[in-house]
This record gives structure tokens, C-alpha cells and sequence, in this order.
């Protein structure tokens, strides 16, 4: 874990992850209200994990599923309830935006339905040519994205 201030601490390490808080949290969202715990746990395992900790307890969350080359997907961001409006929103990601394995990715990508100026503030923006990316759905996730 990495100190930022005294009683708050960053970590990219799966172990530190808090996952029944995190599949908690990501049920209650418009995004993850169909996954199930073992799914959440699964897509834990085969992505870059972050987290904010203060006082030892999981605040904020997110992951990268990336080649660490090319290509960066950033996924369920998330800030607890109690802690939304303090700036651990703009600590993960610049912490997330600076780590060292993801410094020379050419594309960052993510979905977001209505928190564009968010992420506009580290240099995300509307995609440019929508018509040279293409997608596959599973009818599930139509139910979320459509």
C-alpha cells in the first residue's frame, strides 16, 4: 500500500480488495445489477485491481483490464457513498492514470453513462470516430447498455 495521507493508503494489490464490498457496492449501480458474486470475483482476478483505503477499510474501487501495451479498459469505478465529494474520486484515477505498468498506453477506454465530466478532467473524451468501433452484446448486457 502507498500512504497518501495519514489515514489514507492506495493499493493495487487483489489481496487487499475487500470483494464482498465491492460486488455490494456494483449490484446497486445500473452497470453491475445482473453480475453475480462469482462473476465479480472472477473479473477481479484477470484485471489490474486498485484501491483506496482510509483507516483499513476499502473506500473506492476500480479496475483496468488492459495488454499493458496498447490498450487500457477502465472499469467499475466507484467511491463509497459516505466518502463521494472528499476527492478520492480524482486520487484513485490519477493514482490509476500514473501506475507505472500503464504509462505508455496508447488507448484508455470506458463507458459511462452520466459521469462524462468526470473523466474529461484526465483527458477522456467523446469518441472521435464512432464509426470504426463495433460491438458484441450478450443479451444480458443489452438490458444495461441499450
Amino acid at each position: 500500500m502507498i500512504k497518501i495521507k495519514d489515514d489514507l493508503f492506495f493499493s493495487d494489490n487483489k489481496k487487499d480488495m475487500d470483494i464482498e464490498l465491492i460486488f455490494s457496492f456494483l449490484k446497486k449501480t445500473y452497470w453491475g445489477g445482473l453480475r453475480t458474486f462469482e462473476e465479480q470475483k472472477k473479473a477481479n482476478e484477470n484485471t489490474l485491481n486498485f484501491g483506496l483505503f482510509k483507516n483499513g477499510n476499502q473506500i473506492a474501487f476500480s479496475r483496468v483490464m488492459t495488454d499493458k501495451v496498447f490498450f487500457a479498459y477502465l472499469l467499475d469505478v466507484f467511491v463509497v457513498d459516505e466518502e463521494q465529494g472528499k476527492g478520492h474520486f480524482k486520487i484513485l484515477i490519477d493514482h490509476i492514470m500514473n501506475y507505472p505498468e500503464l504509462q505508455k498506453i496508447d488507448k484508455w477506454i470506458l463507458a459511462t453513462k452520466d459521469a462524462h465530466s468526470l473523466y474529461e478532467k484526465f483527458g477522456f473524451e467523446k469518441i472521435k470516430k464512432p464509426e470504426m468501433l463495433m460491438e458484441k452484446i450478450s443479451d444480458r448486457a443489452k438490458e444495461i447498455y441499450e
